[in-house]
């Protein structure tokens, strides 16, 4: 007899249009391979997604930057099609903030976690994220947040140089506008350029201290919260190996238990009340020591099927048992488990793994599920080809963000000789040193990497 309810179908919601985000297939074959009916409502058109013999039916998504109207019409005809309640899963942040201010109007056709509506919204913005991390004691990057060309200029100054730039809401940019969700800034001209792009991004522009990366310094935790409020499957993993190298979205990452993440990730969501999925991104300090939170997902991230635990449970198959009120299996973790991304690493996806407990998963190529790996190599080949006449024809418009007038700062403990970067602007502190953070990537590599 199955442990799953498949009675009640899954049904995936992804806004963002990269087609090469491995995540959803990850999703599709963990829902399909237990039994369980899977929807897509995504662009797959030119996505191996389509290729899955687990996905039921494939489903038009809700235009880009679609109103939470919108959505909800969307989704709406889903419904109206599957026919039954069904579990809503969001696969990025656009659809996880739009879920959640929607979760009544769409019960009782979606089962979803209880939680506060705005919730979602308020971790995924980068500018809020740095208040709830001082609110609850998580360090953080100093992050500054300008109202003005003039301050970006004194913010950038105040940093010191390299430092990095964020839109405070990256699902906001506009497709094809060149600005990038995170660059790394160099000149105090940089960061004006950056500032006077604000309307066009379409969120607020952060200036966050640089924090260096290192060996064994980026780490992510996955986890399911229940609706009793426990933390459940997942676990931490570190960055093997990244995409752009060592700046970029995880290629290859191994279960490594921490439980210094552990305990973060408990403290924040217990301190939130959050319920359902989450994907949490740290830089570990080279000289503190001390984990930085620099992002909060409301949403599976690209790489959880890393964290598939000896029962084969992973935070997808958790929320579905635990929405349709059935038992989670008790598994143990599996430290040592490798998961590699083809298409940005496929050297190591071509090694044998060294033999260790946990094993290795591929992110598109799988024995019982062979068509998504066959056809991303085909669509990824056209995809480098398309950039690569890009960069002969010209370089684009680098850069990309927003801001409005105010300023976050994370400060140092004295015992650590902080000193006050915001200077004549107002400041929220929390303990902690800053930590490093990713280099520039495009849209599409930030999608692909979550």
């Amino acid at each position: 007899m199955s442990l799953f309810d498949i009675r009640v179908p899954a049904v995936l919601l992804r806004i963002d249009r990269n087609p090469f985000h491995h995540g959803t297939l990850g999703a599709v074959r963990s829902l399909g391979r237990a039994g369980v009916e899977v929807h897509v409502v995504a662009d797959c058109t030119a996505s191996p997604v389509r290729e899955s013999r687990f996905v039921r039916q494939l489903h038009p998504p809700p235009p880009p930057l679609a109103s939470p109207d919108d959505i909800a019409v969307a989704l709406r005809r889903v419904a109206a099609r599957v026919a039954r309640p069904a579990v809503l899963i969001p696969m990025d942040d656009a659809g996880a903030i739009a879920v959640g201010r929607l979760g009544a109007e769409l019960a009782p056709a979606y089962l979803l976690p209880r939680q506060p509506g705005a919730l979602s919204a308020g971790v995924a913005d980068k500018a809020e994220l740095a208040e709830v991390c001082a609110s609850v004691g998580i360090p953080h990057p100093v992050t500054l947040i300008p109202d003005s060309a003039a301050q970006a200029e004194g913010a950038a100054w105040q940093l010191g140089f390299p430092l990095v730039a964020k839109w405070s809401r990256p699902w906001l940019v506009p497709a094809g506008s060149g600005l990038r969700s995170t660059v790394v800034v160099r000149s105090v001209l940089e960061a004006r350029e950056l500032y006077l792009r604000t309307q066009e991004a379409g969120s607020r522009l952060l200036l966050q201290a640089f924090l260096p990366p290192g060996h064994d310094r980026d780490w992510f935790f996955h986890g399911y919260v229940d609706r009793f409020g426990a933390l459940r499957g997942g676990g931490s993993g570190v960055k093997r190996r990244a995409w752009p190298r060592a700046a970029g979205l995880t290629a290859v990452g191994r279960w490594t238990p921490n439980p210094q993440v552990r305990e973060l990730a408990e403290r924040l969501t217990r301190e939130l009340g959050y319920r359902g999925i989450l994907d949490l991104d740290f830089r570990r300090c080279g000289t503190t020591g001390r984990y930085h939170l620099l992002d909060f997902n409301p949403r599976p991230g690209a790489q959880f099927r890393l964290f598939t635990d000896t029962a084969e449970l992973d935070v997808v198959r958790a929320l579905h048992l635990d929405l349709t009120h059935r038992p989670l299996p008790a598994g143990s973790p599996r430290p040592g488990r490798e998961f590699v991304v083809e298409n940005y690493a496929p050297l190591t996806a071509l090694r044998p793994p060294f033999p260790r407990r946990g094993g290795r998963e591929r992110a598109w190529h799988a024995r019982d599920d062979r068509a998504p790996g066959r056809a991303m190599w085909g669509l990824w080949g056209r995809h480098v080809s398309r950039r690569l006449l890009d960069r002969v024809r010209g370089p684009g418009t680098e850069g990309g963000m927003q801001a409005a007038g105010r300023v976050v700062r994370q400060a140092t403990p004295p015992s650590a000789g902080g000193h006050d970067l915001a200077v004549g602007l107002p400041t929220v502190t929390s303990p902690g040193v800053p930590d490093g953070m990713p280099d520039a990537l495009t849209d599409d590599e930030k999608a692909s990497s979550r």
